[in-house]
Formats: C-alpha cells, structure tokens, sequence
C-alpha cells in the first residue's frame, strides 16, 4: 500500500462524512416543516454509503496477491425515510387538514444529534489517519534525503 492509498482513502472518508453531516443539518433545520415545493412535509434523508475498491496501476497477478482488499467510500445515494409523517392537532395551523392536523416530518432531534456526532467522529478519524499518513511520508522523504 503506497502513501497515495492512504490519502485517496481518508479524504473519501472526509468528504463521505462531510456531505453526511450536510444531510443531517438539512434534517434538523427543516424538523418543523411542514410545506415544501415537492408537497407536504420535508422528509427526513439519510446517506447511504457504498465501499468500492482503490484503483491502482498494479498488474492483474500483482492484484491477486495482495492480501489486503483497499477500499475506499463513496456517498451511493440519498435515501428517504420510509417512516410516516406525525400528526398533530392544531387547527389554527395554515397546513391543518380538515380534521384539524398538521403533519409534520418524522424527524428525531436525539437521533439526528447522535447522527451528527458519529459523522463528525468519524471525519475527525479521518483527518487523523490522513495526517498520520502525511507524516509518515515526510519522515520516509527525511530518511530517504539521508
């Protein structure tokens, strides 16, 4: 595994996480929604990561003979929650149905803040792998110039 893996690797990871977090602010700043262009309440989204292979310049044995499946992550899709809106009575509400109700989206606020402190744990792993990483390669460049 080169340096350059490494680095291809973590910074996946931090954009990953980074658009992530984006989702999840979306969510939470849209918790009390209850218009949106689409119709309806917003609806909660989630990120959906999919792992694919590092791509180096190897020969087809060479790739055969490593022992170590590099992978990367990579943002697959937005996906939204499945999960029906929550009702609730308030007539005087300009969205209120005929009944009186207001569906608003079926968003968590707890669930969404250990959402957000697991992405941003994760991009802070992240960021230390990748400086880990670097200094390692510096140091490798010091020994090399002797």
């Amino acid at each position: 595994m080169s340096f350059l893996n490494a680095f291809e690797i973590s910074t996946s990871g931090l954009s990953a996480e980074r658009f992530r977090i984006n989702v999840i602010s979306s969510n939470v700043a849209n918790i009390n929604t209850t218009r949106t262009a689409e119709g309806g309440p917003y609806v909660r989204k989630d990120v959906l990561f999919l792992a694919s292979p590092v791509t180096e310049n190897k020969s087809f044995s060479q790739n055969l003979d490593d022992e170590i499946d590099l992978q990367k992550v990579e943002v697959k899709e937005i996906v939204k929650d499945q999960r029906p809106p929550i009702l609730k009575y308030d007539p005087s509400h300009p969205d209120a149905n005929s009944e009186g109700y207001v569906a608003y989206p079926h968003i968590n606020i707890m669930e969404e803040m250990v959402n957000l402190v697991n992405a941003s744990r994760s991009y802070e792993a992240n960021a230390t792998t990748l400086r880990a990483a670097k200094d390692m390669a510096m140091k490798s460049i010091e020994i090399i110039k002797g």
